[in-house]
């Protein structure tokens, strides 16, 4: 008896349950590149039965598909992605990170092996090209010249050209034309003609310009590449600050480390001084304080006592903390803010670019002009190989290389011109957002300020009293007294209070540093974070603390109003703080005590009302408005995660490279809209003289070549933008 096997894999099992009954399937999506397969992807995917929505993003390659029951079909969902001309898997992080890694090193060798193709290629096309200036080749030598330059270029434009020869395939398999096709078609009509030339004794052949086609073109696409892997980590920088493993306490008191992932609700975990809380956790036993400033950018340390309840990400700083767990990491406010940065990431990717706007135009109207120049050369009596070259020369002289190269060449130049002021851009259209803000907003802690305490009018003498007992201390404020005094002496016999301060001996003397009740002051209260110290039975130094503006921030703001945006503060820190900050700056509209999701939903609710927001932030807080935002930038100093959810990141105390980047991504936008407007320009001129046979397959290569090259050289006047 025969055995039968369903072909068919099940993946039901990679359903996730959802919250409100339905359930989620994610997919690795492979070949996704612009905002039209993005929109090709997710309305067809959207249109199943059973599918309630789709969302793709372009950096991870992560397809996100909702289902309204908890039975939903990926096996569908998969086969309509393989006929819409995708390749996709279940989702898997490893797997996308190592598919991004085998793409970048498909595209780096494909560069190498077009480099080197074109540069051998040319040694042989050159003597041929020296017969247009009277130093004719034999015939013998001519055919040899061609041959070598075929066998040589041929090859290497094969294996160069597959991530557009696969890319055109699989949009044509649907019935489709992306920017790819017309680029594979002219490469390989090239080539052929060239071979056919060679065979039949022809004057030109045109090897040379396919090979040195492909590699411009892979210039501008491994760049790309670049550019986005930089930028897909963000989430999962975020989930890493979540600690691996938790110290779980079991009924009868025994420690057990276990991994996060297995860390249930109700389970007690062990927090100890300099851990961060695992999951989000109520306090069972013990006094601390916790520095929550990564996740709501207060800059006062927060005394937490039994009852208290606490974020997942907060860091414990002083005391031994026994807490019960309130959610699975899953569902704790650190994982909430990944799904935040992930579904800011998606939107940023529904961004249509300026090339993908003009691809669309572009494509459909060169297939049908070098059709016609075919169809209608040979019906009006040419012979099918001269109307073949007409419309060869049609393909070869509209080619997209200036197009392609329009955007590419401004946004290198311009991120040289950025990274030589100290500003790195991490995302490919990460500029041209920058160029369409209208509003800046500002977070406060460690962006407006520079994220760390100062003390205020420090009294030398003062401070070298309180030094050696502060250098005991890890709280933030302790250490910034320390670090007001040049000195190396530690107290002795030192002993911290949690939550209160610490008490050791100096040159004999008992001393205390720490908050007013501690040290002896009963109605110790104030504006500003403070700390007191005292010898014991001595006369009470109270130290006073603010975190400092940065220095040209008033400068900068001044700057931004000038180019006609409107500038806001959003912070998680308490109002006095951020008002003070926002009076100093003159800056009108503020709000304060925000979590998170307050930010980013803020964020978005400035597009509803016409403004596109560029986002300025340093902190886990901000994260996910950093990922909604129109555009964002990140100061170095902040969170691997904020870097990654920032298109750009700037160095050094100053805020002026917020002003600078804007200047330079304004001129960028307009050295780009010139290279569309000279490309547009050069193919209504050329495209017409092709089509009537005024320019042959070899004038048309070096027009082509000459077309790149001016837009090039027009991307070099970036130099001077944002002096």
């Amino acid at each position: 008896m025969a055995l039968t096997y369903d072909a068919a894999p099940d993946y039901s099992a990679f359903l996730k349950p959802a919250k409100d009954g339905g359930a989620t399937f994610d997919l690795l999506v492979k070949g996704a590149r612009c905002a039209a397969c993005m929109a090709k992807i997710e309305t067809g995917v959207a249109a199943l039965p059973g599918v309630r929505s789709a969302r793709l993003n372009l950096t991870s390659g992560k397809l996100s598909v909702a289902f309204e029951g908890r039975s939903g079909d990926p096996g569908r969902v998969m086969s309509t992605l393989e006929k819409l001309g995708y390749e996709s898997a279940p989702y898997d992080p490893g797997q996308a990170a190592a598919a991004q890694d085998r793409e970048g090193r498909r595209l780096t060798l494909a560069l190498g092996v077009a480099a080197f193709g074109a540069g051998n290629a040319m040694m042989f096309s050159v003597p041929i090209w020296a017969g247009l200036f009277g130093q004719e080749l034999g015939p013998a030598a001519l055919i040899m010249m061609q041959w070598a330059s075929g066998l040589i270029a041929t090859p290497c434009a094969i294996y160069a050209g597959m991530p557009f020869f696969q890319s055109a395939w699989r949009s044509l398999r649907v019935g489709r034309a992306n920017m790819d096709v017309p680029i594979s078609i002219g490469v390989i009509l090239t080539l052929g003609i060239s071979f056919a030339e060679t065979l039949l004794h022809g004057r030109d052949t045109y090897f040379d310009a396919a090979i040195s086609l492909l590699f411009l073109l892979l210039i501008g696409r491994w760049l790309d590449h670049k550019l986005r892997s930089k930028a897909r980590g963000a989430a999962a920088d975020l989930l890493a600050m979540q600690a691996p493993a938790a110290t779980v306490l079991t009924a009868d008191g025994v420690q057990h480390r276990r991994p996060l992932a297995e860390i249930a609700v109700g389970d007690l975990i062990l927090v100890r001084p300099g851990e961060r809380l695992p999951v989000d956790a109520r306090i069972e036993a013990g006094v601390s304080e916790l520095d929550n400033a990564l996740l709501t950018g207060e800059s006062r340390p927060v005394a937490v006592a039994p009852g208290a309840l606490c974020k997942a990400g907060a860091l414990n700083l002083s005391g031994l903390l026994t807490v019960r767990a309130q959610a699975r990491s899953d569902d704790s406010a650190v994982a909430a803010i990944a799904r935040l940065v992930e579904a800011g990431a998606q939107s940023k990717s529904r961004y249509v670019r300026l090339a993908d706007r003009a691809a669309a135009i572009y494509v459909p109207v060169v297939h049908t002009a070098a059709a016609l120049t075919f169809v209608l050369g040979w019906g009006l009596g040419l012979g099918p190989r001269e109307a073949l070259l007409r419309a060869v020369a049609v393909l070869i002289i509209t080619c997209p290389c200036a197009l392609g190269l329009a955007v590419p060449a401004v946004q290198v130049a311009a991120s040289a011109r950025l990274f030589r002021r100290q500003v790195l851009v991490k995302s490919g259209a990460a500029l041209e957002r920058l160029a369409e803000v209208t509003h800046v907003v500002f977070d406060k802690t460690g962006v407006l300020t520079l994220g760390r305490p100062t003390l205020i009018d420090p009294i030398p003498s003062a401070v070298a009293l309180a030094a050696p007992l502060a250098r005991a201390s890890s709280h933030p404020l302790a250490r910034a007294l320390a670090a007001q005094d040049g000195r190396t002496e530690l107290a002795e016999d030192v002993v911290e209070t949690t939550g209160q301060g610490v008490e050791g001996v100096i040159h004999g003397r008992r001393a205390r540093l720490g908050r007013g009740s501690f040290v002896g002051i009963e109605d110790a209260s104030g504006s500003e974070t403070e700390l007191w110290f005292a010898f014991e039975g001595d006369t009470k130094i109270r130290f006073q603390f603010a975190d400092t503006l940065r220095p040209d921030a008033r400068q900068t703001v001044d700057a931004l109003r000038a180019r006609g945006l409107s500038v806001e503060i959003l912070s998680g820190d308490l109002p006095g703080a951020v008002g003070a900050v926002a009076e100093a700056l003159d800056i009108r509209q503020w709000r304060a005590g925000m979590t998170p999701a307050d930010k980013a939903a803020w964020v978005e609710s400035l597009a509803t009302v016409g403004h596109r927001s560029l986002m300025v932030g340093d902190g886990l807080n901000d994260t996910a408005a950093l990922a909604v935002a129109h555009a964002a930038m990140a100061p170095g100093t902040a969170l691997d995660a904020s870097q990654n959810a920032a298109d750009l990141v700037f160095s050094g105390e100053g805020l002026g490279a917020v002003v600078t980047a804007i200047d330079v991504a304004r001129a960028a936008r307009r050295r780009a809209l010139e290279n569309f407007g000279f490309s547009a320009l050069y193919n209504l001129i050329a495209a017409p003289a092709a089509m009537l046979g005024l320019i042959n397959p070899f004038v048309a290569a070096l027009a082509m070549s000459g077309s790149s090259l001016v837009v090039t050289l027009n991307a070099l006047r970036m130099h001077k933008a944002g002096r």
